[in-house]
């Protein structure tokens, strides 16, 4: 659902991208720089959309066919405290 059509549980309507997005984004624009398009005009730059998403999903199926995780997960201060007690 856009995120224009998202209501809220108060009922007002979500300017917030859907979760889950935010990653996809960062990684495109990390990886691929897609922030801003290097060329000039429609075709050449959905052209270039086309090929960084080839790209990232090149990317991701090789992450997946190795085993590696494409981020590491974020472990709370609270399980970081609780490993430094056990050590």
């Amino acid at each position: 659902m856009p995120a224009s059509n998202r209501a809220t549980s108060s009922g007002e309507l979500s300017t917030e991208p859907a979760p889950g997005i935010e990653g996809t984004i960062h990684q495109a624009d990390a990886v691929t720089g897609m922030r801003r398009a290097r060329y000039l005009g429609l075709q050449k730059t959905h052209l270039e959309h086309v090929f960084s998403a080839v790209a990232l999903n090149l990317i991701r199926l090789d992450a997946w066919w190795n085993g590696h995780p494409l981020d590491r997960t974020r472990v709370s201060h609270l399980a970081r405290l609780d490993l430094s007690l056990v050590v």
